[in-house]
C-alpha cells in the first residue's frame, strides 16, 4: 500500500507540468552577472546540492562564484558583499539557517530566491522570486528537488543568455520516460533485497561532475526515508579514508558520463572486493549492473536517475522495517539552526 512519500513520487510528472508552465519573472531577464562582483548560492541539505550543476557551469564561464551551504555562510558572513548576486534557494523558503542569513546584517546587492512558497520568509525578501510549483509534500524531497533542478537549469540559461527554451524542450521531450520511471517501483528491489542479506548494510553514492548533486541528496534522503546508512562522495573522494569500508554488505551506486575513468576504475575495485555495484547513467562502468537513464542532455539524465534513488528508499525502508519517508525525530521543515 503507498505511503505519503510513494504518493508523492508518484505524483512528479504532474509537478513537473507545473514547473514548465511557469513563467520565470521578467526581472531575471535583464540580470547582468558582470555587474556583481561574486555570485553566492546557498541553500541547506538537498537545495545546497541542487546547486552543483549551477556552481560547475558559471565556474566554466569564469564567473567569481562560491557554494556555501546557509549554515557556514552564516559564520562567514563577511563572503556577502554590498556588490553580491546571493541566490539562495530553499524548498519551504522557511529553513532556519535560511531566515537567520537573510535576518542577519550583511546586505547583498540582490537576492535571486528559489522557493515553493512565495509567502515564505525567501518569498518576501528575495528581490527575484522563482517559485517552484511542486505543490505540498508529504515528506522527504521528492516532486521538490526534481522542480529544484528544472528551475535551477531553466535560471541558469538565461543568467548566461542562452535559450531558456532549449531546457524547457529538453524536460518535456523526457516527460514520457519520466513517467514510465515513476511506475517502475520494482526495478530497484533486487539491490535492497541483497543488500540486507549482509548484518551490515550500507550505502555508497559516489559521482562526478553534476552528478554530484544526485549522490549528496540521494545520501541525505536515503537517511531520511530508510534509515539506512549511506554517504554521498563526488569525485575521489571515496578513495580517501571510506574506501576501507567497503566490501561485503555494501551497495555502491555510480553515477556520471559514460566512460569516466576514475568511475571504471573504482567499478573495478569495488566489484573485486564483493562490493555490489550498480551504475545509473548511459552505460555501465566496468560490466556492474546498469539501470540505465535517456541518451540525452544531462539535466534528462538527473531526472531519471534521481528516480531510481526514490524508488531504491522505498525498497529499502521496506526492507529495514520502516515506513518509507516517515520521520522519527525530525520534521519536513528543519526550522532550527
Amino acid at each position: 500500500m503507498s505511503n505519503p512519500y510513494e504518493i508523492d513520487i508518484a505524483m512528479q510528472p504532474e509537478s513537473i507540468m507545473a514547473q514548465l508552465n511557469n513563467p520565470l519573472p521578467e526581472r531575471l531577464f535583464t540580470l547582468k552577472l558582470e555587474e556583481y562582483d561574486r555570485i553566492v548560492l546557498t541553500g541547506m541539505g538537498s537545495s545546497d546540492y541542487a546547486m552543483i550543476p549551477v556552481e560547475r557551469a558559471l565556474v566554466a564561464q569564469g564567473y567569481p562564484v562560491w557554494r556555501v551551504d546557509a549554515g557556514r555562510l552564516l559564520d562567514m558572513p563577511e563572503l556577502i558583499t554590498e556588490n553580491t548576486l546571493l541566490w539562495a534557494t530553499s524548498q519551504s523558503g522557511m529553513s532556519g539557517e535560511i531566515v537567520a542569513l537573510l535576518n542577519q546584517g550583511h546586505r547583498p546587492k540582490t537576492i535571486i530566491g528559489l522557493t515553493n512558497d512565495e509567502n515564505s520568509v525567501l518569498g518576501k525578501n528575495a528581490h527575484i522570486l522563482i517559485t517552484l510549483k511542486s505543490g505540498d509534500e508529504a515528506t522527504v524531497s521528492s516532486k521538490s528537488y526534481l522542480n529544484t533542478l528544472i528551475a535551477c537549469y531553466r535560471t541558469l540559461a538565461v543568467l548566461l543568455g542562452e535559450p531558456e527554451e532549449n531546457v524547457l524542450a529538453s524536460v518535456t521531450h523526457t516527460l514520457n520516460n519520466i513517467k514510465e520511471l515513476v511506475q517502475q517501483k520494482d526495478i530497484v528491489n533486487p539491490y535492497a533485497d541483497r543488500l540486507f542479506t549482509s548484518a551490515r548494510p550500507r550505502i555508497a553514492y559516489i559521482a562526478t561532475g553534476a552528478f554530484g548533486s544526485s549522490a549528496l541528496t540521494g545520501s541525505l534522503i536515503t537517511k531520511e526515508a530508510s534509515k539506512v546508512s549511506s554517504e554521498g562522495f563526488i569525485g575521489g573522494e571515496f578513495r580517501h579514508g571510506p574506501m576501507e569500508t567497503s566490501g561485503d554488505g555494501m551497495l555502491a551506486v555510480l553515477l556520471g558520463k559514460p566512460g569516466d575513468k576514475t568511475l571504471e576504475k573504482l567499478a573495478v575495485e569495488l566489484q573485486a572486493n564483493g562490493t555490489d555495484v550498480v551504475t545509473i547513467g548511459v552505460e555501465a562502468y566496468a560490466n556492474s549492473a546498469l539501470l540505465p537513464v535517456p541518451a540525452e542532455d544531462e539535466l534528462s539524465q538527473l531526472l531519471c536517475g534521481f528516480i531510481y534513488i526514490e524508488h531504491l528508499t522505498v525498497a529499502l525502508a521496506r526492507n529495514n522495517g520502516f515506513v518509507a519517508g516517515q520521520f522519527l525525530y525530525g520534521q519536513k521543515i528543519t526550522v532550527a539552526v
